[in-house]
């Protein structure tokens, strides 16, 4: 891989487009999460007893921070990276000054773990308000809503670098961040599933690490666990970078 400082001009420019249209980028992804905090844990959790000793509300609001984060980083890097790549062809326009196309690859992933950490910000801001995050633990929840924006950018990418077609989007969607967004810990603990299933869940779903290490904070706790979740999704998405930028450039240069 070629690389150097001219990625954060690629950053930028998706930095921009965002703040010019923000009032539209910034109400839905609000709005979704606080939608389940009340559809949810205010009104299904008053008919679900004290789940790991805390209400209902309290035990998913965590959830609630890290679903942000994947949809916000996966949704940018798939749908909207293709857009640019394919119909608009910024990815050509691009490549055709100083900056390669694996520094648009970092650019591209690097602008969309920033857009699912301003978007977790967001939210962790909300339910806070409610009392629903522990101060200070909560605020490392922020570098690591980047970690995790991180992971889903680099996977999107690299769903991105194969697709044929835009449509093409809803085998990732309904087959990888479906099954995460109901089998990572978010709405009920791991342990109510099978031993194989929960070990499937660690090794193969990274909301599972990010909902983990979110809802550890956020309930006020700090212990080796989460070092080893950080380690993991740094692991996930410097292999899912790589690739990405391997596969991107199969299919615009080669």
């Amino acid at each position: 891989m070629k690389m150097s400082y001219r990625w954060i001009y690629v950053w930028m420019r998706n930095r921009d487009a965002y703040f010019k249209t923000f009032r539209v980028n910034f109400l839905p992804p609000l709005l979704e999460p606080l939608l389940y905090l009340f559809a949810l844990g205010f009104g299904l959790g008053t008919f679900v007893q004290d789940i790991q000793g805390v209400p209902y509300v309290v035990y998913i609001a965590p959830a609630l921070v890290a679903i942000t984060t994947m949809y916000n980083a996966f949704f940018e890097c798939s749908y909207n990276s293709f857009v640019r790549m394919y119909y608009e062809k910024t990815f050509d326009a691009i490549i055709s000054t100083p900056v390669n196309l694996d520094e648009v690859v970092a650019g591209e992933i690097a602008w969309g773990a920033t857009k699912a950490m301003i978007n977790a910000l967001l939210v962790l801001a909300v339910v806070a308000a409610f009392g629903l995050a522990h101060w200070p633990h909560s605020l490392l929840v922020i570098p690591l809503s980047l970690l995790g924006g991180f992971v889903f950018a680099a996977l999107a990418l690299l769903f991105t670098a194969v697709v044929p077609t835009i449509d093409s989007f809803n085998y990732p969607f309904y087959l990888f961040i479906t099954p995460m967004f109901l089998f990572s810990g978010t709405f009920f603990p791991l342990e109510v599933l099978p031993g194989p299933l929960q070990k499937l869940a660690w090794a193969l779903l990274p909301l599972t690490h990010v909902v983990y290490t979110f809802r550890t904070l956020m309930f006020g706790h700090l212990h080796w666990g989460l070092l080893w979740s950080a380690l993991w999704m740094m692991a996930v998405g410097t292999l899912a970078f790589y690739l990405s930028a391997v596969l991107m450039r199969r299919r615009l240069i080669v």
